[in-house]
């Protein structure tokens, strides 16, 4: 029998990017040997690499590459090298573009937290007793990010800026769907977060995912404004499961719970869509403070590597196996920087990836 031929975009990106790919295509090769599929990886430049050799941070041959591919698996866009670029041909505009173009409009970032680095968190270790497990559903493509904006004569004949926040009813049930369907394969909690005591946005985005709960009557449905949302994160956050957000407080919530996961190097992430290719990538950035030096931590990159396996390409068990890997190896001892205590020993990027291949 032929082997199912997966064909990914491999967009290493800039920075840390370069060396955490490598070592997650490693642990996806290992992780579906023997599974009847092959993989074609489709390598292009992209961000700052690609505004070095082509003056854009996304040429038109690598979109065409990553619409004739089945995933789409980046490392990181941007570093200081490029802050003087104009907003529309900074590198991060590659990540937008990709989203844009695919129709991606819901962001899936795990946050998850094993018992053998509760002490890494700023947290009391008591309030991770259990540990942390949550996923935050995010809204990418409408909001304040998106609206209209500009700058115009104020009427005391100062300058005012202005962004319009903007949201439609399908918007709001296509992301709220995501939601409720995960939720219906973790633990059946949902959290909605919005203002809706204040913004008029707020109040659709409310009344849709009350409707669209409706649908799913044994997902217990929890609603709560965005200010107290930060608050419940770092008081009760063994008690969170899914967290459904708009895109700016999507981005805002991630962001304050991605300290949970004990470094930004941990945590993967995914954006989908109606249809793929789907686009993953690690949340940790390009690190260009310690890019070129071999100590990254490849565990956000790996772990993102799993979810493509099991939204793009439904190899579920796989995914798990390399999930549980991960757990084994820091279960084990082993330590990147960014997560060993002054007192251990951390190994570098190559040697953490070796440790959860053996562990697979």
């Amino acid at each position: 029998m032929t082997d199912r031929v997966l064909k990914v975009a491999v967009l290493a990106g800039d920075g840390i990017g370069q060396e955490v790919i490598p070592e997650t295509l490693k642990v996806l090769e290992a992780a579906t040997r023997g599974r009847g599929v092959r993989f074609e990886w489709r390598e292009c430049l992209v961000g700052g690499a690609s505004i070095d050799a082509h003056g854009l941070p996304l040429t038109d041959e690598v979109l065409e590459t990553c619409r004739r591919s089945d995933a789409i698996l980046l490392g990181a866009a941007g570093g200081p090298k490029w802050d003087d670029q104009p907003l529309a041909l900074r590198p991060e505009k590659a990540v937008l573009s990709i989203r844009k173009t695919f129709g991606l409009f819901a962001n899936l970032r795990p946050i998850w937290l094993p018992e053998c680095l509760r002490h890494r968190t700023p947290l009391r270790p008591d309030l991770l007793e259990g540990g942390v497990d949550m996923l935050i559903v995010r809204e990418l493509n409408f909001g304040l990010y998106f609206g209209e904006r500009g700058r115009r004569p104020g009427p005391e004949g100062d300058i005012e800026a202005y962004d319009t926040c903007v949201y439609s009813e399908k918007a709001v049930e296509q992301v709220a769907r995501v939601a409720f369907d995960a939720a219906g394969r973790r633990r059946k909690r949902l959290m909605s977060l919005d203002k809706s005591n204040v913004l008029e946005t707020s109040r659709l985005w409310r009344e849709v995912v009350i409707r669209v709960g409706a649908d799913y009557p044994d997902i217990e449905l929890r609603h709560q404004l965005i200010d107290s949302a930060t608050m419940v994160v770092v008081q009760r956050p063994t008690e969170l499961d899914v967290i459904l957000a708009n895109n700016e407080f999507g981005d805002i919530i991630s962001d304050e719970a991605s300290v949970l996961g004990g470094s930004l190097g941990m945590i993967p992430s995914a954006a989908i869509g109606p249809r793929p290719p789907f686009f993953y990538e690690p949340i940790s950035g390009s690190a260009p403070d310690i890019a070129g030096q071999g100590i990254a931590n490849p565990i956000g990159a790996i772990l993102s590597g799993a979810l493509m396996l099991r939204y793009s390409f439904e190899m579920e068990e796989a995914a798990a196996a390399i999930e549980q890997a991960v757990r084994r190896a820091l279960e084990a001892g082993h330590r990147t920087r960014d997560i060993a205590d002054r007192n251990e020993k951390s190994i570098g990027t190559q040697e953490m990836t070796r440790r959860i291949i053996e562990a697979l």
